[in-house]
């Protein structure tokens, strides 16, 4: 940026690639809640709004400035400066999250999804840090600490219940996350997310079969992650944080005002956000076919609809499926998620390195999976033993 003078166009770039992506974040959620109501309400046989704007779409609008007008209520028992920061803290990382998201750029042939703004070659993403995946997975990890203060700091029982829940439920999902990471890494040989997109936007098998890591990782990795994420959005069937029939109204049980619409807001942001996450590790992100015009455009029309599948997956769940027993979910997360995701990583480990040393790929093959066979096997020896126990001491 500083080559012995200011360099203002640089400035002024990095300015408005900020602002627009805030403001397109902003946007996107609103029209989210109002995606997700009114395909509840179809999913469920009802009209959903239908009063603000056209098909209700001014509907969050309204709400939201109905929140401006409430009175801001704070526990007596309440550790004020917690309380008070506990919503930026869910809120915020969703924006940084979202800053590292290539979201648009033409990755066909050299093009390497670069743009041009003001004479400056750019991508279309606000950053792309050396760490670009560690840094998605700390802005995931930082988010839950939101909902883990606001429950501890409401002086209230239910919502420290449902901030411990908060707790737990990141520590069971967040290392079958990073092992899911793990694959893509592996096989694109980068942490940056362009880098991950750009190895995903090169052929693929017999030139017709898309390069994407959710095909190249073996699917596995692509499950785990999808149900580890939304584990970690404390989205349905995983949103024990807040069960309102046995938490009240969970962690934010105690809020209300402008900061109640914060933690509204930071869900269904990091609903969108997350989402942008699968579409660049596991499916390409922008990268797509240009059929005519500019290619940025193509890529950002490609991202939009790769969005839009996950986004609509997302509601579907919330409206088909019941809510899992807290038993089930940790049973999920340290019993079934972990296990795969550490055998998967080192299955694709052991093949990539076969590759390299040009060894045998079936005798690879053949001794990966008779190990993992055997870890699995002694895993399922451990856990029966163990719920041998348990029932003996109810027993007794």
């Amino acid at each position: 940026m500083l080559s012995g003078h200011l360099e203002w166009s640089i400035i002024a770039v990095i300015v408005a690639k900020v602002v627009i992506v805030f403001v397109l974040l902003l946007l996107a959620t609103m029209l989210m809640i109002w995606f997700e109501r009114k395909l509840v309400s179809d999913m469920q046989n009802r009209v959903g709004p239908n009063l603000a704007g056209p098909f209700g779409v001014l509907q969050t609008l309204a709400d939201g400035i109905k929140f401006f007008f409430k009175e801001d209520l704070i526990p007596d028992r309440a550790q004020r400066g917690v309380f008070m920061l506990a919503p930026f803290l869910s809120f915020v990382p969703a924006f940084l999250l979202f800053a590292i998201v290539p979201i648009g750029g033409d990755f066909n042939g050299n093009n390497d999804g670069i743009i041009h703004i003001f004479g400056h070659a750019t991508f279309m993403q606000v950053a792309d840090p050396p760490i670009g995946i560690l840094f998605a997975l700390a802005m995931s990890s930082i988010a839950v600490y939101g909902v883990m203060l606001a429950g501890w700091s409401s002086g209230s029982k239910y919502p420290l219940l449902g901030s411990v829940r908060a707790s737990a439920q990141m520590v069971s999902y967040e290392a079958a996350m990073g092992l899911a990471v793990v694959a893509v890494i592996l096989k694109a040989g980068t942490l940056t997310t362009h880098g991950i997109v750009n190895y995903q936007a090169g052929p693929g098998w017999g030139n017709w079969v898309p390069n994407w890591s959710v095909i190249v990782t073996g699917l596995v990795p692509f499950v785990i992650f999808v149900i580890a994420g939304t584990a970690e959005l404390n989205r349905p069937p995983f949103d024990l944080v807040e069960a309102e029939q046995e938490l009240v109204g969970g962690f934010n049980t105690e809020y209300s005002s402008i900061r109640f619409a914060l933690f509204y807001l930071a869900e269904f942001m990091n609903t969108i956000t997350m989402s942008a996450i699968f579409v660049t590790l596991f499916l390409g992100g922008p990268a797509g076919p240009a059929f005519f015009g500019p290619g940025w455009m193509w890529g950002c029309l490609w991202f939009f609809l790769k969005l839009m599948v996950f986004l609509f997956g997302f509601v579907w769940l919330r409206a088909s499926l019941p809510r899992f027993r807290y038993d089930q979910l940790m049973d999920l997360g340290w019993k079934v998620l972990i296990p795969l995701a550490l055998g998967w990583t080192l299955l694709l480990a052991a093949i990539q390195i076969g590759q390299d040393e040009s060894w045998n790929p079936v005798a690879v093959i053949v001794v990966s999976v008779a190990v993992l066979g055997a870890g699995y096997t002694l895993l399922r020896a451990a856990i029966a033993g163990s719920r041998a126990r348990r029932l003996e001491q109810v027993e007794v």
